[in-house]
């Protein structure tokens, strides 16, 4: 969780070398590069998470909360991600634009990867019962991931996959629909 102003910029350079932004590339240059719109959207996230964590109420603050809050519901909008702060760890590298809906509760760890139409979500009925995900996890295109389980270190999703249950054995991959383990890995999925 970013918690001071090194955590942010930690958190920050984590998630551009996912993307494998170039530093000082403005957005102008190529309006076409969608990697590009994904890091204004990351780093906006990144900036509500900071200063919504951080315990502060000078009027300035405030006033540049609101800023970053609005930023960050624009860019939400635009790109069609319905994704909280606070879920995910440093290093998280989005794809595509799309519905990416993400329940508030998520805990998901270092170096995860998204696809379009992806959905982490409650167990019906529940507020709480959420999934936990690892480090270094891929998650592919529409893959719908639900209720109180948990998805180890570096496991890949396939699309489509519908989970839910825990998936506890370490570089997984799990596919189908309900998923199920259906080989391993033998690399770093993190890798670019």
């Amino acid at each position: 969780m970013i918690n001071s102003k090194a955590s942010y910029l930690e958190y920050l350079e984590k998630d551009r070398l996912r993307l494998g932004i170039k530093k000082h590339k403005p957005l102008f240059l190529n309006p076409f590069e969608i990697d590009l719109e994904i890091w204004e959207f990351q780093k906006a996230l990144r900036k509500c998470e900071y200063f919504y964590n951080i315990d502060n109420n000078s009027i300035m603050w405030r006033i540049k909360k609101f800023f970053a809050a609005r930023n960050f519901k624009r860019l939400s909008c635009k790109l069609g991600f319905t994704i909280p702060t606070n879920c995910f760890g440093p290093g998280l590298r989005i794809l595509h634009r799309g519905t990416i809906v993400i329940n508030g509760q998520c805990e998901i760890g270092e170096n995860c990867t998204l696809n379009a139409c992806v959905n982490i979500g409650t167990q019906a009925g529940y507020i709480d019962k959420v999934p936990k995900i690892g480090n270094n996890v891929y998650i592919g295109p529409g893959a719908k991931l639900f209720g109180d389980i948990y998805i180890a270190d570096g496991c890949a999703i396939g699309a489509n996959a519908v989970v839910n249950k825990s998936f506890t054995e370490p570089n997984s991959v799990i596919v189908g629909i309900p998923a199920v383990k259906k080989g391993s890995l033998d690399r770093d999925l993190h890798i670019n």
